[in-house]
């Protein structure tokens, strides 16, 4: 069916101006038509039965049906809201207050205790029940399906209906499609001023973004309004509710879940301290909270006194209606509790406290349970599912009835004001936005979004804060860097956005950083002062490391770390006395030098050149820390995450297909070594100390498991497979085939191949093979071995390790177009500095590896 025309108000005041008394469903329609009375009138002329039989306006009696029950019945404070707000349901669509114990479910002593409790309270449903309109009334009832059984009780014999809609179907205006909810809240706020404020009305789903959006909006831009936020939107208010929360939330609470209403109450902890926890925190800053939640945890005070004690840390006193409310429910003398704090917040949660507001400005409606909007301009906001009513499913509500009611109502709310604007999106994420359900019953035609519809697409203009932000030249030359760190770099091939702000957004201390410090102190510490540790032993060393990571580590979890901390250190151990390093070979040009947790333990210097050393090479626009110096041919890194291979280590350095988990330490530290050590064959050891905790536990622990080595060799590749030295590898070394097959042909047919054929450039052995060298390579050995099964088959394994040569190590072709790399990328870093260009989201990716960046949140989504 279509969308029925409703009434104009006009229309429908002169239906009902010749009667006694009129009743209307809902209380702004009835305020309206009372507005247009234009004839003396003694009583009440247009009224709902609620405000008729009480001779008030209505009141939320769930909350006071909770209150008496709550006080006046052994209930829980959860059982008294589901009672209180069943039997006032129950009463509402049977018109009796009992009517709840004819159904089986409901027919126990609690149920029957808490109707004898609600039935005599000074309730509008009790002032309904007692009531009813003297038979002479000339009366007219307008929307008579909209009344529940308990509003039709009070009705006389005789009474004249009167529909709210006419014949003719409503003309819909079109729906206005934009991008995003910020859109919506930008075209909504170029239209609404100060001075229309009181001509605009708002209808949207209470529970959905748009309700805060537009609040927050309009409060923004000073444009009054009202029907808005409630006692619990109340920023103090809703803060004192999280920090009495914060105090049961136990030992391991991190900084992070509480800097919200740290910085509510104006205290300032750093955002390094993040994601530590709390109570382990050695920051001033934080002592009054941490003190605040030691008080309520050890029950010193009530709740009237941690509200009084919030109040003078605020330095207010506008806590007058948070003090009634917590005498209200009982609780200002209780002790605090976290059983009475998941009560109070139920309650904020489940009621409305009743609020003094000012009822001027925009009216904001909820599209749930308004019906009749007086305001000449309305704007309907999203317009999606959420504004479907789901009628309850209880044995006294007829669903079919139910949603019909609702159906009308929503026909109604749809035609209100002398304009109307449809404002909706038609997807969100890339999903499309359902329509609310009742477009299908009307329109009687299935679509699952409002492109499906009569729709008009709209952009909002850039606002005067937007335009704001535009920027302007500054009269300051930029810094151009020399230089660049393999982390940096990383960062930046990944997404040079996220790199970018790296530079200028403060990130947390993590643990995993902390921890893998501590690990590089301790080897650091080692390597000057082994003898100190074989007298310490390792317990006294864990110990510190705990102690240190503290702030970071669950109580529960500290066992854990102990376990893998110990392992940590024997591996290192064990490493550093079986690979002792040399010195006097040192390929640095500054020493590095700072803090030692261990050193400052036991008072021991550490520093040499060898251990935790700093380079920075301008020349190649490279830099960095070495962890270890163990010769000036062999480096060592330690690493406290898992072990990757040397395929692994190569592949995400890799330039031509560059991998989306870039990583160029031994690449970029090679690089400078070998500036230091040129012509030289070098090494490059991770050391993967936590990699085989779980066999150290066993007992079966080898330090070799954890050690992955990436070598360079000082040629090219091509010069390398080709030369002798890998010919009598494969000769000598090689699979079955490989080896029978090499043996019966000399190094002058082996280097032949590689002097006619061109060699693919790929890192795949199938491509290799199959490739014009491959086919020639195999061609050539079987002319001079013969055409056997084992000569192709000894082809292939050749080929196979030609590739595994290359997929793990360095040659100098690789470093020197590394080398290149760097150069092209400073540049590009100074260019983009220096604001001549943007950086982008992404650049040598298709799009960025999204789990390693370190800034998600700021990379807008389709933009680069």
């Amino acid at each position: 069916m279509p969308i029925q025309e409703a009434k104009p108000l006009l229309s429908l005041y002169d239906d009902v101006k010749g009667y006694d008394l009129v009743l209307v469903p809902d209380a702004p329609l009835a305020s309206a038509l009372n507005r247009h009375l234009d004839r003396p009138h003694i009583g009440n002329f247009a009224t709902t039965p609620r405000r008729l039989a009480a001779g008030r306006r209505e009141q939320v009696e769930e909350r006071t049906v909770f209150l008496e029950l709550l006080h006046e019945t052994d209930l829980s404070w959860k059982q008294a809201a589901y009672l209180g707000e069943e039997i006032i349901h129950c009463w509402e669509y049977s018109a009796r207050p009992d009517q709840i114990l004819e159904y089986g479910q409901f027919d126990t002593p609690a149920v029957n205790q808490a109707v004898q409790q609600v039935r005599h309270l000074d309730t509008t449903s009790r002032y309904l029940t007692d009531y009813s309109v003297e038979e002479s009334t000339d009366l007219a009832v307008v929307g008579y399906p909209q009344f529940t059984a308990l509003e039709r009780s009070i009705l006389p014999s005789n009474y004249d209906t009167i529909d709210r809609f006419t014949d003719q179907t409503f003309d819909q205006p079109p729906f206005r499609v934009f991008d995003t909810s910020a859109d919506i809240i930008d075209g909504l706020l170029a239209t609404v001023s100060e001075q229309t404020a009181d001509d605009v009305a708002v209808v949207l789903d209470a529970g959905s973004e748009f309700s805060t959006l537009v609040e927050s909006g309009l409060d923004a831009a000073d444009i009054p309004f009202y029907g808005g936020p409630g006692f619990l939107d109340n920023p103090d208010h809703r803060a004192f509710l999280q920090l009495l929360r914060a105090a049961f939330r136990g030992s391991d609470v991190r900084v992070s879940d509480v800097q919200p209403v740290l910085q509510h109450i104006g205290l300032r902890v750093d955002v390094d301290h993040d994601q530590k926890h709390l109570h382990r925190l050695d920051a001033p800053e934080a002592d009054w909270l941490i003190e605040w939640c030691d008080t309520v945890v050890a029950g010193e005070w009530s709740f009237g006194t941690a509200l009084t004690e919030y109040e003078s840390m605020l330095g207010s006193d506008g806590f007058e209606a948070f003090h009634e409310e917590l005498e209200t429910l009982g609780l200002a003398t209780q002790t605090i509790t976290e059983s009475r704090v998941d009560n109070l917040e139920f309650y904020l949660q489940s009621y409305e406290v009743p609020i003094d507001r000012e009822n001027e400005g925009v009216l904001l409606a909820d599209a749930k349970s308004a019906t009749h909007v007086d305001r000449p301009l309305v704007f309907y906001l999203g317009l999606d599912d959420d504004w479907t009513r789901t009628p309850l499913r209880r044995p006294w509500v007829d669903r079919e009835t139910e949603f019909e009611r609702h159906l009308a109502q929503f026909q109604q709310l749809l035609q209100n004001g002398a304009s109307q604007y449809y404002l909706v999106r038609d997807s969100v994420g890339g999903r499309p936005v359902n329509p609310c359900l009742y477009f299908e019953e009307l329109f009687e035609e299935s679509f699952s979004r409002f492109s499906d519809l009569s729709t008009e697409r709209y952009t909002t203009p850039k606002s005067a804060s937007e335009t704001s932000f535009e920027a302007s030249s500054v009269p300051v030359s930029p810094t151009e860097l020399d230089t660049v760190s393999q982390s940096s770099l990383s960062t930046y091939v990944n997404s040079p956005r996220d790199y970018f702000f790296d530079r200028i957004v403060d990130s947390p201390d993590r643990d995993y950083f902390r921890k893998g410090n501590l690990f590089h102190d301790f080897a650091e510490f080692y390597v000057h002062h082994p003898e100190m540790v074989s007298s310490a032993g390792v317990d006294e060393i864990v110990d510190l490391m705990i102690e240190e990571m503290e702030p970071f580590i669950r109580g529960i979890d500290r066992d854990v770390h102990r376990t893998r901390y110990r392992a940590g250190v024997q591996n290192i151990i064990e490493f550093l006395d079986e690979n002792a390093p040399e010195t006097g070979h040192v390929a640095i040009e500054n020493g590095g030098g700072g803090e030692n947790t261990f050193a400052d333990y036991f008072s021991k210097p550490v520093g040499s050149d060898i251990t935790e050393q700093w380079f920075e090479n301008e020349y190649l626009g490279v830099k960095g820390k070495i962890d270890l110096v163990e010769s000036s041919i062999r480096l060592v890194d330690y690493k406290s995450g898992s072990k990757k291979s040397a395929i692994d280590v190569v592949k995400n350095s890799a330039i031509d297909d560059i991998s989306d988990t870039p990583d160029f330490q031994a690449k970029l530290y090679l690089t400078h070594q070998r500036s230091q050590q040129p012509d030289e064959h070098l090494e490059f050891v991770f050391v993967h100390f936590l990699e085989n905790v779980d066999d150290i536990v066993r007992g079966d622990a080898n330090v070799a498991d954890t050690i992955t080595t990436v070598e360079y060799y000082p040629i090219s590749y091509l010069a390398h497979i080709g030369s002798l030295e890998v010919y009598q590898q494969l000769r000598d070394e090689g699979s079955n085939a490989c080896q029978k097959t090499l043996s019966k042909a000399s190094y002058e047919d082996y280097a032949a191949v590689f002097e006619t054929a061109e060699f693919p450039n790929t890192r795949d052995s199938d491509e290799l093979i199959e490739s014009p060298f491959g086919i020639a390579f195999t061609s050539t050995m079987k002319e001079v071995v013969g055409d056997y099964k084992y000569v192709e088959k000894g082809c292939k394994q050749a080929m196979r390790d030609f590739m595994r040569i290359k997929n793990r190590n360095y040659f100098k072709d690789d470093l020197d177009a590394f080398e290149e790399f760097v150069s092209e990328r400073l540049t590009e870093l100074n260019t983009r500095r220096a604001g001549d260009e943007r950086f982008p989201i992404t650049d040598l990716l298709d799009e960025p590896n999204y789990r390693r960046l370190n800034h998600r949140d700021l990379l807008l989504e389709g933009e680069q």
